[in-house]
């Protein structure tokens, strides 16, 4: 049971075939919050918090890597007993998923906003991870104010603002919650380092099985459709792709009802 202050690894629960679900970049498991009770109706489900993540598991900085994380995702599907997963992910967690696809894992992908697929020399890739660096010291100052960011219809379409086109149906300890865990995501700074040194290697010859990519028109983090250039052109041309119009980077917590959807469509 998690209080305001603490983080629990991961969730499970629902029934049937096995659907992993991966959050993005200083986020936690919570992000499915709103879709897992129509995903749980179809689907055993299973949401693991990132290493590095609030309430994940620890590593070393230099271990930080997507390719470490994806190891340690394999591990989670082997302890779970699955030797492949229907895999949703958002944004890190819509790459990851990818990666993981790539390795034979995934029945099939629906990626939200998945990252990495800035075009070659763009220069907005480096802007995304000086971004994301600033913002992790107003963070902190934030976590501690974190109940009365949530406590306003205005003071919550503030914090979401940057992720989220809606808000209004958006609780304000879920809010609080969101905002804690960003704040409390340790390994930030390294994987952000990693990224930049490492970029952003896919392997989508790889990659066999249905791939569905669904991208917000009015995604401020990963701006559509130039962050997606590369998948559309090179990696994934041939997937399913799906414009929400005006819809932010996170369509599970902006439009939950159609995300949920838009997985269970495909997982059938």
């Amino acid at each position: 049971m998690e209080t305001p202050t603490s983080f629990t690894p991961a969730h499970r629960g629902g029934a049937g075939p096995p659907l992993l679900l991966l959050h993005g970049f200083t986020d936690t498991w919570r992000t499915w919050e709103l879709v897992l009770p129509a995903l749980e109706r179809e689907h055993e489900v299973l949401a693991p918090t990132l290493p590095g993540h609030a309430g994940g598991p620890d590593l070393p900085p230099e271990e930080l890597t997507v390719a470490r994380v994806a190891d340690e995702l394999e591990r989670v599907l082997d302890d779970s007993g699955w030797q492949t997963a229907h895999i949703a992910g958002n944004s890190l967690g819509g790459h990851l998923a990818l990666q993981l696809a790539a390795r034979g894992r995934a029945r099939s992908v629906v990626a939200l906003a998945p990252a990495g697929g800035w075009a070659d020399g763009d220069p907005s890739y480096e802007e995304t991870m000086r971004y994301f660096a600033s913002t992790q010291e107003a963070l902190q100052t934030a976590a501690r104010f974190a109940d009365a960011l949530a406590a306003t219809p205005e003071s919550r379409r503030q914090a979401t603002r940057s992720f989220t086109e809606r808000s209004d149906h958006l609780s304000p300890g879920l809010v609080a919650h969101l905002i804690r865990g960003a704040a409390a995501c340790t390994g930030a700074h390294a994987m952000l380092a990693n990224a930049l040194r490492d970029g952003w290697h896919l392997d989508a010859e790889r990659i066999a099985c249905p791939v569905r990519i669904v991208w917000g028109t009015a995604d401020r983090l990963l701006p559509w459709p130039g962050a997606a250039a590369r998948l559309r052109t090179d990696r994934l041309p041939h997937a399913d792709w799906v414009e929400l119009d005006g819809v932010g980077h996170c369509p599970q917590l902006d439009v939950p009802l159609e995300a949920a959807q838009l997985i269970l469509g495909f997982t059938r």
